[in-house]
């Protein structure tokens, strides 16, 4: 069979931080921290739930934390506003190099799955919107086991779903943390360095594979 790519969604093929063009009417000069720290706190509540085994879907983790970011930095959103930001998330652009990386390691002969924290749903909109559902095989959502990455359970579930094991599935992702989930539970997996100032984790663990784009995957990658 030929080898699976797990490819993540938020912050690998879609750039979370385009929600600045909702953000900077409402936000001002404010807008990039502000997209910063919206974005570790969603991470961090879905940590936070996954380890409490208290889940609620990704949408929930990013709602709250608009709050409390918008708390954190004393904006006072009107109802309209919030939900506003709350829909930028469904619009978010995808990275310039996903579509013609996602063309090449399909023409290479990789099975391409979409893994991400999202609710299927979700996810598939998102794809749609930005163009690049055609590229999947399927979607796998953490939602059908009631975690979050980088709990072992979710990458398992995704092995099952793709009928495929460890040694022939490839995590990619933007994210170090998914990185190490997958190393951990067996997966190999391709760190995408988009900015040569992110350091890795120093967990004494090295990703199987270091790309600054997309693009690079599919001649470094061999089904």
């Amino acid at each position: 069979m030929p080898t699976s790519l797990a490819f993540d969604v938020y912050g690998t093929l879609i750039d979370t931080h385009g929600v600045m063009v909702a953000l900077e009417p409402q936000v001002g000069p404010q807008a990039g921290a502000f997209s910063r720290v919206w974005r570790d706190k969603q991470l961090e509540y879905s940590f936070r739930r996954g380890l409490m085994r208290q889940y609620e879907p990704f949408s929930i983790c990013t709602s709250q934390a608009l709050d409390h970011t918008c708390a954190l930095f004393g904006l006072h959103l009107s109802p309209e506003g919030r939900q506003g930001l709350l829909d930028a998330y469904q619009t978010l652009p995808a990275f310039p190099d996903a579509a013609e990386g996602l063309t090449q390691a399909r023409k290479a002969g990789f099975r391409l799955f979409a893994f991400s924290n999202g609710r299927a749903d979700a996810v598939e909109a998102l794809l749609v919107q930005a163009g690049l559902r055609d590229y999947f095989l399927e979607v796998v959502s953490v939602d059908e086991v009631q975690s979050f990455k980088p709990n072992p359970e979710v990458y398992a579930h995704f092995l099952r779903r793709a009928g495929t094991v460890g040694s022939e599935a490839w995590m990619i992702s933007g994210n170090p943390f998914d990185v190490l989930g997958a190393l951990g539970a067996g997966m190999r997996a391709a760190w995408v360095q988009r900015s040569p100032e992110t350091p890795f984790d120093p967990w004494g663990v090295e990703p199987t594979l270091t790309v600054r784009s997309l693009l690079d995957l599919a001649t470094r990658i061999r089904p």
